[in-house]
């Protein structure tokens, strides 16, 4: 008996935090980041409403992405919501080989975030809000810089308008009734 109780002891316990942790991913392959949950306040007759306000980017690492806010009285339930209205907002980029084909630049409002495709290797230099946009998309390879407001809603928004503004070498060749070797 006593030898049970010093191998008990030894064993990992079951209800580790790192374990029951898991990456946020949905049952539809989809990968979930939460980039930002902020707290609002409306002032009425009686007091102050405390609600919250998360702000969601969910992509599939193959090109797909969007993004989603949403509000409620509790954080779990604003997430939801941003999460659903993220997937509905789901646009197609265009990816090559781990990185975007050329330079863009991304507006939105008074922020504009600068992007310069990487060779295989370099990694996602990018902020928090940008990173997060460009992991869920797929882009395994990209330099950003962000002149301009910081706000997180808007870097998201100019990296979204940033990315959904680049052309394939096969679309423009396309567009322009040539091969793509012309180009």
């Amino acid at each position: 008996m006593a030898e049970e109780v010093k191998k008990n002891k030894t064993d990992k316990p079951q209800n580790s935090r790192r374990e029951r942790a898991p990456r946020r991913e949905e049952n539809d392959g989809m990968e979930k980041r939460l980039v930002h949950v902020r707290r609002v306040t409306k002032v009425v007759k009686g007091g102050r409403t405390m609600r919250f306000s998360a702000l969601v980017v969910i992509g599939d690492g193959k090109g797909n992405v969007g993004m989603g806010i949403g509000k409620a009285n509790e954080v779990p339930n604003a997430i939801d919501k941003a999460t659903v209205v993220a997937k509905k907002n789901m646009k197609k980029i265009s990816v090559v080989n781990g990185t975007i084909p050329h330079e863009t630049v991304g507006k939105f409002s008074t922020t504009k975030i600068l992007m310069i495709p990487a060779e295989e290797g370099h990694g996602v230099i990018a902020g928090g809000a940008a990173r997060a946009v460009l992991e869920v998309a797929g882009v395994k390879d990209i330099v950003t810089k962000i002149h301009g407001s910081t706000n997180r809603i808007n870097v998201v928004r100019a990296t979204l308008n940033g990315l959904l503004s680049l052309k394939t070498r096969e679309e423009i060749a396309a567009r322009r009734g040539k091969k793509p070797e012309e180009i």
